[in-house]
């Protein structure tokens, strides 16, 4: 249990030390529509606030689409990246191919929609039809931009590189900013002028991204050499499941349109459009969550790793939530004072609506958390069921059929209670789904998560342990070489994997613990499974790759690296990977 705490406490530092990141481009959307809903507020009108509400279902299809690509090419990247890493460069390739093709092809139907007037069929008012139309076509220029950016921001994110990605999600906002100022201020080019400035600072997030993958210096690049036509499905069926909930989103904000605009009026759609691109922002915090989860869920599953997957559910439910909860509470507190950035009069409807949506849309939030990182992981493992069936019930079912019961009665407040009913109701089910499957109430994390009975190591199957210091070392080798003569094994394989283990992590001791003033511990694995023995070591230590020293011979000291030879030549195979600013040692003999 207390190897486990310890490999528990790795993986939250790295949950938490990725969150920000994650969170940072999310928050950077979310504060670009906030500045093009206040521009629009205060130097166009309510015709404009309008039109960023309409856009609003064809920006959650965008977010599909790019989530569709983005969780599909990461979890068919961790599955590769320890069986087939030769395969790594296909994902890529073909992961941005798809994204550039889809993106184009969106904008030109956009840009044939307003040519044609097929957007009036979205709304009769002559002037809010000439608002929403001049927004998509400035909007439509970095519909590309804006989903090939994400998808380099996700590999970025993989190759630890967080530096690049903060610069480009910052120069994002800064260009939006500026871009809004000039073109709705001093050019007055109204909503024409909030599209082509969001256009600009996607083009800006992408090539400050793309310059480092032109540079040479990734681990990865594009090229069309490398594109494998299997890999397209493959990222289709690994994806769709994650982008479901945009899509059902999409409908839903239709319908929760329609609802508001029959029972409630413009001024609903004005009051809906104001808090949530504010509470967009908070938002980030759950999806940033999600982000990392999605990223330790993949390369679990490729390491088959039983208990890590575990414990990232496990950090998102101990921790993550109490965070979200704390936020929301902030978030009811400062109600008036955040409606009074988008509407100041107290007599006009719109502000009291907008009031209340600060007041009672964080209490869905928390929920919301647990229903989103459930979703992930059922699509993770490739539970076809859940990971359509609750994303479904959260985006669109949910919501939707208590919004056609609440607002006729209760108006924009029906919406926002359907919003919180919707999180009681999903996380009702995923706990009625883990009690039908196991025809009893759950009573574990493995139980609840409904993990598959032959996935990876199951406790019996494998020992963990951790190594604070050097004098640990020889211990731990000892409790390997024991736990292989208990599952069977010989006693050369067994004497072996106890060296292996002395001598790697001797090495990360010695060198690795000593380069920063920062408490560092590596994680072992060991697991026998199928007949096949593996040992994982994993620490936070900086990069540290054994066969780059593999031919090194010291002159002055011939002994030098003389133990991972050894290593090298007597395993099966061994592995190195540095993920997400994590060492990954993976040895199996």
């Amino acid at each position: 249990m207390k190897k486990a705490t310890t490999d528990y406490k790795l993986l939250s530092g790295l949950f938490f030390r990725l969150l920000p990141y994650q969170m940072l481009l999310i928050i950077i959307n979310a504060v670009n529509g906030i500045v093009d809903s206040l521009y629009a507020s205060n130097a166009v009108g309510k015709a404009a606030m309008n039109a960023i509400g309409l856009f609003a279902p064809l920006n959650h299809c965008l977010y599909a689409i790019s989530i569709l690509l983005v969780s599909g090419s990461q979890l068919l990247y961790g599955r590769y990246l320890h069986k087939e890493p030769q395969s790594v460069r296909s994902v890529f390739s073909v992961d941005l191919l798809l994204s550039a093709g889809v993106s184009l092809l969106i904008s030109t139907l956009l840009v044939l929609g307003v040519v044609t007037g097929g957007t009036a069929r979205m709304v009769t008012n002559e002037e809010e039809l000439r608002m929403l139309n001049r927004y998509l076509l400035g909007q439509a220029p970095g519909i590309p931009a804006l989903v090939v950016g994400q998808q380099l921001f996700s590999f970025l994110s993989l190759e630890n590189k967080t530096r690049r990605t903060m610069a480009a999600s910052i120069s994002c906002f800064a260009v939006n900013l500026l871009a809004d100022h000039l073109f709705v201020v001093l050019f007055s080019l109204d909503t024409l002028g909030l599209g082509l400035g969001s256009s600009l600072a996607e083009w800006v997030f992408l090539g400050i991204q793309a310059v480092y993958y032109l540079s040479g210096k990734s681990e990865l690049s594009f090229s069309l050499r490398a594109c494998r036509g299997r890999d397209v499905p493959r990222i289709l069926s690994l994806g769709y499941s994650g982008a479901i909930s945009r899509f059902v989103e999409m409908f839903r904000c239709i319908l929760v349109n329609m609802l508001i605009l029959r029972h409630v009026g413009s001024v609903g759609i004005s009051s809906f459009a104001a808090s949530n691109s504010l509470l967009a922002i908070i938002w980030a915090l759950p999806f940033g969550m999600i982000g990392v989860a999605r990223m330790l869920f993949s390369i679990s599953i490729g390491e088959e790793d039983r208990q890590s997957l575990t414990d990232v559910m496990r950090i998102v439910l101990r921790q993550g939530v109490p965070l979200m909860i704390t936020v929301s509470a902030l978030l009811i507190l400062c109600a008036e004072p955040l409606t009074r950035l988008f509407y100041r009069d107290v007599s006009d409807p719109v502000y009291g609506m907008t009031v209340m949506g600060f007041r009672l849309l964080p209490l869905c939030m928390p929920l919301a958390v647990i229903s989103l990182h459930f979703a992930c992981y059922a699509q993770a493992v490739e539970n076809r069921f859940m990971s359509v069936a609750l994303p479904v019930l959260d985006g669109f079912l949910g919501v939707s059929a208590t919004s056609l019961l609440l607002i006729p009665m209760m108006k924009m407040n029906g919406l926002y209670l359907a919003n919180i009913l919707n999180g009681v109701i999903c996380t009702a089910f995923i706990f009625i789904y883990a009690w039908v499957r196991l025809h009893r109430y759950p009573k574990t994390m493995e139980e609840l998560m409904v993990l598959p009975a032959g996935f990876g190591a199951s406790r019996e199957e494998r020992i963990d342990l951790s190594v604070r210091n050097l004098s640990e070392v020889t211990k731990v080798s000892r409790r390997v070489i024991t736990f292989c003569e208990e599952r069977g094994l010989d006693a050369r394989r067994s004497m072996f994997a106890g060296l292996a283990l002395e001598e790697m992590a001797g090495n990360i001791v010695s060198h690795g613990f000593t380069k920063d003033r920062k408490n560092h511990t590596v994680d072992i694995r060991v697991a026998h499974k199928d007949g096949e023995l593996i040992l994982r070591l994993r620490d936070n230590c900086i990069p540290f790759n054994p066969s780059e020293h593999l031919q090194i011979i010291h002159p002055e000291d011939p002994s030098r690296n003389v133990g991972i030879r050894i290593v090298y030549s007597l395993a099966k195979s061994v592995q190195y990977q540095n993920l997400l600013g994590l060492n990954v040692l993976t040895i199996r003999i």
